[in-house]
Parts: C-alpha cells; sequence; structure tokens
C-alpha cells in the first residue's frame, strides 16, 4: 500500500512537471501571424489636400449670412454691401488662411483640407470635417458660401455669404 502511494505521488509530481513545461512554452509561443497578409490596424486618414487653394481665398471679402436657402441671393447682394467694412482673410505664415473660429475674437491661421468625399473645409491642423471646421458649401472665385460642423454654431451663424470686394486677389 506504501508503496502505490509513492507511485500515485511520483506519477502526479510527473503530470504536474510537464503541464508546467507546456504552460511555459505557451506562454513564449505567438499566436498571432506575423505574415504579411496580416490586416494593418485602422489607423487616421492621411490628410488630403483641398481643391481650393489659400491664396485663392487671401484678400477683401463682404460678409452675411443666411438661414433659408431662398434668401442666398437676397444675401450675396447684402454681403456686397458690406464692403464698406470688409471681412479680411489673410495670408497665414505656414501656407493657411487667417479667419475667426467660431465664437473666437482673435484670428488665427487655418488649414484648408480635402476630403474623400470630395469636400473642402477650413480649421485648426486635425482631420478635416472635425467640430471646429467650416465646409466650403460652394466657390467660384467670387463668392464663397460656408456652414459651421459644430451644429449649435451651424444653427446661431447660419450659411456664410462671403462676396469679393473689388479685383480677385
Amino acid at each position: 500500500m506504501v508503496r502505490s502511494r509513492s507511485v500515485r505521488t511520483v506519477a502526479n509530481l510527473g503530470i504536474v512537471s510537464a503541464l508546467t513545461m507546456f504552460l511555459g512554452a505557451c506562454g513564449s509561443m505567438s499566436l498571432t501571424s506575423s505574415s504579411p497578409t496580416a490586416a494593418p490596424e485602422p489607423g487616421v486618414a492621411p490628410e488630403m489636400p483641398a481643391s481650393i487653394r489659400s491664396d485663392e481665398l487671401v484678400g477683401r471679402w463682404g460678409l452675411a449670412s443666411f438661414q433659408d436657402p431662398k434668401d442666398r441671393v437676397r444675401t450675396e447682394a447684402a454681403a456686397r454691401g458690406q464692403c464698406k467694412q470688409p471681412y479680411v482673410i489673410g495670408a497665414g505664415a505656414h501656407g493657411g488662411v487667417v479667419m475667426h473660429l467660431a465664437d473666437q475674437a482673435t484670428p488665427q491661421e487655418l488649414d484648408l483640407k480635402g476630403s474623400p468625399g470630395g469636400k473642402n473645409y477650413i480649421g485648426p491642423a486635425g482631420p478635416a470635417g472635425g467640430e471646429q471646421d467650416r465646409e466650403i458649401v460652394s466657390f467660384d472665385g467670387r463668392v464663397m458660401v460656408t456652414r459651421f460642423i459644430d451644429k449649435d454654431a451651424a444653427t446661431r451663424y447660419g450659411n456664410m455669404v462671403y462676396v469679393r470686394c473689388g479685383p480677385k486677389a
């Protein structure tokens, strides 16, 4: 009886030793594939250039806004009338344009950004269509219409109509 107990103890120790070695080997093994067919992790989409250049926006603009699309023509005329006190879009030191963000008293340099869908945006550095950006709804060189992405700012400011004052910059 003593002999069967010692055989059983030795067998149990052998099993525990084998399991310990097996589990130790598993800890150093990689269960993921390192082959080139593994899908890369999704990242931030690369920045796309806007189809509108910053030098096309630099200059003096009459500015007005509308909420109702029916008022666009009237608002363009009102913006033209604001050229006595134009809104100035300046050239930024790093290739952007100097404009105001929503609710900011001090203008700052903003980037022109493109998007995969072909839309253009003006806003601080970061992905296109961010909360502080404004979408360029239309631009023909003389008239630009923008709309803020932030819903609260979009409601308060409406569609901003910029009409170029004087000759194109």
